[in-house]
């Protein structure tokens, strides 16, 4: 065996030790603990009232139709297929085509 080969022999397990190896917390891991461990700090305590949505359509002659009391728009509709709309003061749809037959308004709220 010639002295390349020993020093061959020899370089390979100082090579070895110099390569990473597996490490044992990886970022991703890491960061999955971190986030398991604030979920599970996290309280979750449903409220003894269950709260359902409540939805109606409020269907008007014109350009405006509005929502009753307590109620807020959550789309509206308009006639002669005017799509064109917008919400105003969060309970009334106006249609802002020129020429509309009939607006709808779909009102919600938490009962």
């Amino acid at each position: 065996m010639g002295p390349s080969s020993c020093l061959l022999l020899i370089l390979i397990p100082i090579l070895q030790l110099m390569t990473p190896g597996i490490t044992q917390c990886s970022l991703d891991s890491v960061m999955d603990k971190k986030i398991k461990d604030v979920l599970s700090s996290l309280e979750f305590s449903p409220s003894s009232i269950t709260k359902k949505l409540s939805c109606i359509s409020v269907n008007s002659p014109g350009r405006l139709s509005s929502c009753p009391a307590g109620m807020t728009v959550t789309g509206c509709a308009c006639g002669y297929g005017c799509g064109s709309w917008d919400v105003q003061l969060e309970t009334t749809c106006h249609c802002q085509c020129s020429v509309v037959d009939w607006t709808t308004a779909r009102c919600c709220h938490l009962a």
